[in-house]
Protein backbone atom coordinates (compact mmCIF):
# COMPACT_ATOMS: atom_id res chain seq x y z
CA UNK A 1 0.00 0.00 0.00
CA UNK A 2 0.77 3.15 -1.03
CA UNK A 3 0.31 6.01 1.82
CA UNK A 4 0.46 9.49 1.76
CA UNK A 5 3.15 10.20 3.77
CA UNK A 6 1.54 13.95 5.46
CA UNK A 7 -1.42 11.76 6.43
CA UNK A 8 0.75 9.37 7.80
CA UNK A 9 2.45 11.41 9.70
CA UNK A 10 -0.80 13.08 11.02
CA UNK A 11 -2.17 9.46 11.88
CA UNK A 12 1.46 9.28 14.09
CA UNK A 13 1.00 12.37 15.55
CA UNK A 14 -2.67 11.61 16.61
CA UNK A 15 -1.71 8.56 18.12
CA UNK A 16 0.45 9.66 20.11
CA UNK A 17 -0.81 12.81 21.02
CA UNK A 18 -4.12 10.68 22.20
CA UNK A 19 -2.18 8.35 24.10
CA UNK A 20 -0.38 11.34 25.55
CA UNK A 21 -3.93 12.55 26.75
CA UNK A 22 -5.29 9.30 28.00
CA UNK A 23 -2.03 8.64 29.80
CA UNK A 24 -2.20 12.42 31.32
CA UNK A 25 -6.06 12.22 32.13
CA UNK A 26 -5.91 8.60 33.50
CA UNK A 27 -3.71 9.76 35.93
CA UNK A 28 -6.77 11.63 37.50
CA UNK A 29 -8.51 8.13 38.11
CA UNK A 30 -5.82 6.18 39.28
CA UNK A 31 -3.71 9.21 41.78
CA UNK A 32 -6.33 8.64 44.53
CA UNK A 33 -6.11 4.85 45.21
CA UNK A 34 -2.08 5.81 45.07
CA UNK A 35 -2.03 3.69 41.74
CA UNK A 36 -0.26 4.66 38.22
CA UNK A 37 -1.64 3.83 35.27
CA UNK A 38 0.82 1.47 34.40
CA UNK A 39 0.50 -0.09 38.31
CA UNK A 40 -3.37 -0.15 37.04
CA UNK A 41 -2.56 -1.67 33.63
CA UNK A 42 -0.54 -4.90 35.61
CA UNK A 43 -3.64 -4.79 38.19
CA UNK A 44 -6.14 -5.39 35.10
CA UNK A 45 -4.01 -7.99 33.87
CA UNK A 46 -3.57 -10.30 36.79
CA UNK A 47 -7.23 -9.73 37.38
CA UNK A 48 -7.98 -12.22 34.87
CA UNK A 49 -5.84 -14.75 35.91
CA UNK A 50 -6.22 -17.81 38.24
CA UNK A 51 -4.81 -16.41 42.02
CA UNK A 52 -2.04 -18.48 41.50
CA UNK A 53 -1.31 -18.50 37.83
CA UNK A 54 -0.23 -15.21 37.58
CA UNK A 55 2.44 -13.55 34.81
CA UNK A 56 5.86 -14.35 35.04
CA UNK A 57 7.75 -10.74 34.59
CA UNK A 58 8.97 -11.34 31.10
CA UNK A 59 4.94 -12.03 29.96
CA UNK A 60 4.34 -8.61 31.93
CA UNK A 61 6.92 -6.54 29.74
CA UNK A 62 5.54 -8.23 26.85
CA UNK A 63 2.35 -8.04 27.20
CA UNK A 64 2.71 -4.36 28.21
CA UNK A 65 5.01 -3.44 25.78
CA UNK A 66 7.60 -2.17 28.03
CA UNK A 67 11.73 -2.91 28.50
CA UNK A 68 12.11 -5.55 31.13
CA UNK A 69 13.94 -3.56 34.10
CA UNK A 70 11.07 -1.16 34.26
CA UNK A 71 8.36 -4.09 35.27
CA UNK A 72 11.16 -5.37 37.74
CA UNK A 73 10.89 -2.19 39.65
CA UNK A 74 7.31 -1.43 39.16
CA UNK A 75 6.51 -4.81 40.23
CA UNK A 76 9.08 -4.03 43.24
CA UNK A 77 6.64 -1.44 44.20
CA UNK A 78 3.78 -2.99 43.78
CA UNK A 79 5.01 -5.81 46.11
CA UNK A 80 5.70 -3.68 48.76
CA UNK A 81 2.65 -2.05 48.19
CA UNK A 82 1.04 -4.97 49.07
CA UNK A 83 -0.80 -5.36 46.06
CA UNK A 84 1.19 -8.61 44.18
CA UNK A 85 3.42 -10.89 44.83
CA UNK A 86 6.09 -13.06 43.23
CA UNK A 87 5.34 -17.15 43.38
CA UNK A 88 7.85 -19.89 42.24
CA UNK A 89 7.30 -21.04 38.71
CA UNK A 90 6.74 -24.97 39.44
CA UNK A 91 7.66 -25.55 35.79
CA UNK A 92 11.02 -23.35 35.81
CA UNK A 93 12.83 -22.30 39.37
CA UNK A 94 14.36 -19.47 37.61
CA UNK A 95 11.36 -17.73 36.91
CA UNK A 96 8.98 -16.12 39.55
CA UNK A 97 4.93 -15.53 38.80
CA UNK A 98 3.19 -12.04 39.59
CA UNK A 99 0.52 -12.92 40.90
CA UNK A 100 -2.21 -10.09 42.89
CA UNK A 101 -2.51 -10.59 46.46
CA UNK A 102 -5.79 -9.77 48.08
CA UNK A 103 -5.40 -6.61 48.85
CA UNK A 104 -4.29 -6.05 44.96
CA UNK A 105 -7.69 -7.86 43.93
CA UNK A 106 -9.77 -5.73 46.51
CA UNK A 107 -8.14 -2.28 44.47
CA UNK A 108 -8.56 -3.66 40.89
CA UNK A 109 -12.23 -4.06 41.88
CA UNK A 110 -12.48 -0.92 44.02
CA UNK A 111 -10.86 1.31 40.80
CA UNK A 112 -11.96 -1.43 37.43
CA UNK A 113 -15.65 -0.23 37.76
CA UNK A 114 -14.57 3.67 37.19
CA UNK A 115 -12.15 2.44 34.64
CA UNK A 116 -14.99 0.65 32.77
CA UNK A 117 -17.13 3.65 33.25
CA UNK A 118 -14.39 6.23 31.71
CA UNK A 119 -13.60 3.51 28.87
CA UNK A 120 -17.32 3.38 28.11
CA UNK A 121 -17.97 7.38 28.17
CA UNK A 122 -14.21 7.73 25.90
CA UNK A 123 -15.58 5.35 23.31
CA UNK A 124 -19.37 5.50 23.66
CA UNK A 125 -19.11 7.72 20.48
CA UNK A 126 -17.87 4.92 17.97
CA UNK A 127 -19.73 1.82 16.85
CA UNK A 128 -19.45 -1.99 17.31
CA UNK A 129 -17.16 -1.65 13.98
CA UNK A 130 -15.60 1.43 14.90
CA UNK A 131 -14.06 -0.16 17.75
CA UNK A 132 -13.03 -3.07 16.06
CA UNK A 133 -11.18 -1.41 13.18
CA UNK A 134 -9.85 0.64 15.83
CA UNK A 135 -8.05 -2.04 17.40
CA UNK A 136 -7.48 -3.89 14.14
CA UNK A 137 -5.26 -1.06 13.12
CA UNK A 138 -3.67 -0.33 16.35
CA UNK A 139 -2.56 -4.14 16.53
CA UNK A 140 -0.91 -3.59 12.75
CA UNK A 141 0.69 -0.32 14.09
CA UNK A 142 2.27 -2.30 17.06
CA UNK A 143 3.55 -5.17 14.93
CA UNK A 144 4.86 -2.69 12.76
CA UNK A 145 6.43 -0.41 15.40
CA UNK A 146 8.17 -3.62 17.20
CA UNK A 147 9.37 -5.19 13.75
CA UNK A 148 10.41 -1.33 12.39
CA UNK A 149 13.97 -0.33 11.34
CA UNK A 150 16.29 2.98 10.75
CA UNK A 151 16.62 4.24 7.02
CA UNK A 152 20.24 3.50 5.91
CA UNK A 153 22.25 6.25 5.75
Amino acid sequence: MNTDPAQARRLVHELVATADLFLRESQRLFRPHGLTAPQFNVLNLLADRAPDAGYSQRELADTLVVDRSNVTGLIDRMEAAGWVRRVDDPADRRVYRVALTPAGRRLWQKVAPDYDQVVAQVTGALSAVEVSRGVAVLVKLQAAATAWRLPSA
